[in-house]
């Protein structure tokens, strides 16, 4: 897909897209619970979708229920899970693009003790898995990798140790599957030590997923984590997935820098990592209202927006949307936590600062630091996706401030997270030419 977006400004509201952290958390722990799960406000991007056919290859029923809305548009209003535990109904699963979903759902698959080969597909397949080969061994599952990398071949049953030490400095998406595996296993008093834990917001959306379900688990500074006695869990849970602040952030910047808009659906008490993309946009003073009913972002009065400096070493993911605002800003912006990007879907800070090179902005990688020279023109041209969804959207919402349109190849990729990007921003107002 060639989508092409033309300068201008937006207007109007838009409800922000389902959370895949959420949903994704949600599958694993429905097919956990031995009982039924109705998950409301679903997601339905490729990594949601990717969860449910894992889940299915794990055991679970799963019946989607549709609606039809004011417009009379069919969408899925909820998904019932119907599970018996971890019970693995063929010897593949393959989690798609999403590394969440490889780095959750293996530990979880060891829960079993059939043999069973994980593979993924895209950007995955060159993603390192190494962490497998160091762990597995200590709570008793066999492991076969290719030096590191998909496809694995593991062999259960997951033994959880009294105590286990795991490297959190770099992912925690391997840290949140042990956790939910231990949980779903009832391994009282035994313990999770972790080193040097990044995103720690994103272990707290997983706590906060497992303690919803009836599971009790706690940690001390995020160094021990303990599973502690709980009442059975309800034989029937309802679960409601929040909105998506990773997704939000495209249509947040979206508006500071074309709006006023107002993004709807989100929760402001959210342990999700990446609405800390509110402090950035306070940072490059955006103008931000919030009230019952959404975040009104942008103003009419035209005021500069300010270089600004932002930690993202626990929100990785917000590089790419604050590389858009940043461009827009006055002065050279500061983001920390370059280190955490070199094993995305692309080496998100060199494609960063190739991509939007080519629309004109300067991008200085140094060290743990991405410098972005902002507030000269935004260049009409043609940018590569690099098959990274959060490029694509980057360079989208950018469009709307340069001086012409900017094309963008291969754009499928936002189906990854958040299918309707394109669509939404045409509902704001703008304007988007799809081939």
């Amino acid at each position: 897909m060639i989508a092409t977006v033309h300068p201008g400004k937006l207007k109007g509201a838009q409800v922000a897209p389902a959370s895949k952290s959420s949903m994704q958390r949600a599958c694993a722990a429905a097919l956990l619970h031995v009982g039924e799960t109705h998950i409301l406000n679903p997601g339905h991007s490729n990594d949601d979708l990717a969860a449910l056919d894992v889940i299915q290859k794990l055991g679970a029923q799963v019946e989607i229920n549709n609606a039809i809305n004011e417009k009379g548009a069919t969408f899925v209003e909820s998904i019932k899970v119907i599970s018996k535990g971890v019970q693995p109904v063929g010897p593949e699963m393959n989690c798609g693009e999403s590394g969440l979903g490889i780095r959750m759902f293996t530990p979880i698959a060891a829960l079993s003790n059939k043999p069973i080969t994980i593979n993924g597909k895209g950007s995955l397949v060159k993603r390192p898995m190494h962490f497998f080969d160091e762990i597995f061994p200590a709570l008793g599952v066999k492991i076969n990798s290719q030096n590191g990398f998909l496809p694995i071949q593991i062999q259960g049953p997951l033994k959880a140790p009294a105590v286990i030490t795991v490297d959190g400095s770099l992912s925690s998406q391997f840290l949140t599957g042990l956790l939910m595996a231990y949980a779903a296993s009832n391994a009282q008093d035994a313990v999770i030590k972790v080193l040097d834990l990044k995103s720690k917001p994103y272990i707290d959306l997983t706590l906060a997923v497992l303690n919803a379900f009836g599971w009790n688990v706690s940690h001390t500074n995020y160094e021990q984590f303990t599973f502690l006695a709980h009442e059975p869990l309800k034989e029937v849970i309802e679960y409601t997935v929040e909105g998506d602040w990773s997704g939000a952030a495209f249509l947040l910047v979206a508006g500071a820098i074309a709006g006023p808009i107002k993004v709807k659906g989100l929760q402001m008490n959210s342990t999700q990592a990446d609405k800390a993309v509110m402090q950035a946009l306070q940072n490059a003073n955006v103008s931000i209202a919030i009230d019952v009913d959404g975040i009104q972002i942008g103003s009419d009065d035209g005021a500069a927006l300010r270089a600004f400096e932002f930690d993202a070493t626990d929100c990785p993911d917000l590089f790419p949307p604050l590389v858009a605002l940043a461009s827009v800003c006055v002065g050279v912006s500061e983001i920390k936590g370059v280190s955490r990007l070199a094993h995305k879907e692309s080496d998100r800070g060199l494609t960063l600062q190739t991509e939007f090179a080519k629309l004109g902005i300067r991008i200085d990688l140094e060290g743990d630091v991405m410098k972005i020279h902002g507030g000269a023109d935004i260049n009409s041209a043609t940018v590569f996706s690099q098959h990274d969804h959060r490029i694509a959207m980057a360079c989208g919402v950018a469009a709307l401030k340069a001086n012409g349109p900017v094309t963008i190849t291969e754009a499928e990729a936002i189906n990854k997270s958040y299918t309707n990007f394109f669509d939404h921003l045409v509902q704001l107002g703008g304007k988007v030419d799809i081939a």
